[in-house]
């Protein structure tokens, strides 16, 4: 049987599997974040704001510090490990469905990832350097690798 111009054989496709490798990693980071987070609650995180606060010699009545930790409570921490976990899920089904070239991975990481340009941009343009830089070059990266994917997929089955 005759190969169709873009085979949908994961192995065909190296670029979806070094993203794949990426999402993996970036969602057991943040399964660890979210469990670590459970596990310590809010006391560690109220005394690392407070050592802030103190360490920098700020009003600690007034600033983002000191608003922030009037807001961390066992509740926050709660939603806050909420987030992270839906995070790593979302990373961790996407990490799955590149590896094995699925169409919905890529729309998934394609969209996902062009969600964040515009922030990116912005991060770029108050605070210019590598660093910024950096993270802008590798979202458009995997925007281009992943979009140029399904590009292919619609022209193979154009066809």
């Amino acid at each position: 049987m005759p190969r169709r111009p873009y085979d949908p054989d994961p192995h065909a496709h190296p670029g979806l599997h070094v993203l794949a490798v990426f999402e993996l990693a970036k969602g057991v980071l943040a399964a660890i974040a979210a469990a670590s987070l459970e596990v310590l609650g809010p006391e560690p995180i109220r005394r690392a704001v407070a050592a802030l606060i103190a360490h920098f010699n700020l009003d600690p009545e007034h600033g983002a510090l000191p608003a922030l930790l009037n807001l961390i409570s066992p509740q926050a921490v709660h939603l806050a490990v909420a987030v992270v976990a839906l995070y790593a899920l979302w990373r961790l089904v996407e990490a799955w469905g590149l590896w094995r070239a699925k169409a919905w991975a890529s729309w998934l990481g394609c969209v996902g990832t062009a969600l964040y340009l515009p922030l990116d941009g912005y991060a770029l343009y108050r605070h210019p350097g590598w660093h910024a830089a950096a993270v802008v070059a590798i979202n458009l990266l995997v925007v281009w690798v992943l979009a140029r994917d399904l590009i292919r997929r619609h022209a193979a089955f154009s066809t």
